[in-house]
């Protein structure tokens, strides 16, 4: 498990990671989401001890990573595919890190095999396309069989066919029961891989809660409902809700989620035809979060509705 508390980070009078405090727990893919310029990377960086916190702290298993004996053992990173020396090899960059930590060199061939690079192992990583790179940064991060991964940005430069085969190891990762936490911009890719989304904004805590609560909360996300007597509902159900009218028989409503709407119509007494949820899809949801919480005006943010967004604001 990854832990932060008040952490934050100034470089001179910016102040890149504000407060931050959440966790980060195994068993399940979270996804660390923010505009450009929003910490992430800074927030990582910190993580590894690659960065000092001007205040707080963040521990991997209750421990501060500098006090990791074996690091890689623990927690495995991709923050930069292009933190390689070029003129090494593959085979060799890896058998580097292994002996570093005290992994077997038996390892690095089973690595080098699961992210399928063994037969370009020996050639060196200058060469290497950024996808390529990007499949040699992962394997790195695999090579000491460790309990947490976190990965930025990893599809950067993958086909197709790489994207998903990342998608499965993260999903088969958090599957083992590990702690994965990544970063993407891929919206789509996060709504069919994450567990449970971080969205940081300026350095501050905007979302941490389960994917489909924050896909729940999104204005686009309706319940259609079709039954003879849709005036009536209509009217039972715009003193708590949004409706709109597609037809005479059938309804859109924003603001209750569908046990609502059905609840609200059985207890009038109204026969209904269908009751489907129709979700938002992540990437509206993030933006209407972007709009409310990324908006850099200096002013208070308002909580996104339906969604406790914040740890402070739990209870």
């Amino acid at each position: 498990m990854i832990t932060l508390t008040g952490l934050t980070k100034r470089y001179g009078p910016t102040l890149a990671v504000n407060n931050l405090s959440f966790e980060v727990r195994p068993g399940r893919v979270t996804g660390f989401l923010g505009p450009n310029g929003a910490g992430k990377s800074t927030t990582m960086r910190m993580v590894l001890g690659l960065d000092r916190p001007s205040a707080g702290e963040v521990t991997v298993h209750g421990r501060r990573y500098r006090d990791l004996r074996e690091p890689l053992r623990e927690i495995g990173a991709l923050l930069d595919a292009r933190a390689i020396h070029p003129r090494r090899s593959a085979r060799d960059h890896l058998r580097a890190l292994a002996h570093s930590n005290g992994i077997p060199l038996a390892r690095v061939d089973d690595v080098l095999e699961l992210v399928g690079l063994a037969k370009v192992a020996d050639r060196r990583a200058g060469g290497f396309s950024l996808g390529m790179g990007q499949r040699l940064g992962i394997a790195g991060a695999l090579l000491g069989d460790p309990g947490i991964v976190m990965f930025d940005e990893p599809v950067n430069g993958l086909d197709p066919d790489g994207i998903r085969w990342v998608r499965e190891l993260m999903r088969t990762l958090a599957g083992e029961g590990r702690t994965v936490f990544v970063s993407s911009h891929l919206m789509s890719e996060m709504e069919d891989t994450a567990d449970h989304l971080v969205v940081i904004g300026r350095g501050k805590l905007v979302v941490d809660a389960p994917i489909e609560e924050v896909i729940g909360a999104s204005a686009h996300t309706r319940v259609r409902v079709r039954t003879p007597q849709a005036a009536r509902l209509a009217e039972l159900l715009a003193a708590k809700a949004t409706v709109h009218r597609e037809s005479d028989t059938a309804l859109l409503v924003a603001g209750l989620d569908a046990d609502a709407v059905g609840d609200i119509a059985h207890a009038a007494g109204i026969g209904l035809h269908e009751l489907t949820l129709k979700e938002a899809s992540l990437e509206q949801a993030y933006l209407e979060l972007s709009q409310e919480h990324l908006d850099y005006d200096g002013t208070q943010r308002r909580p996104h509705p339906g969604l406790a967004a914040t740890k402070e604001a739990r209870p």
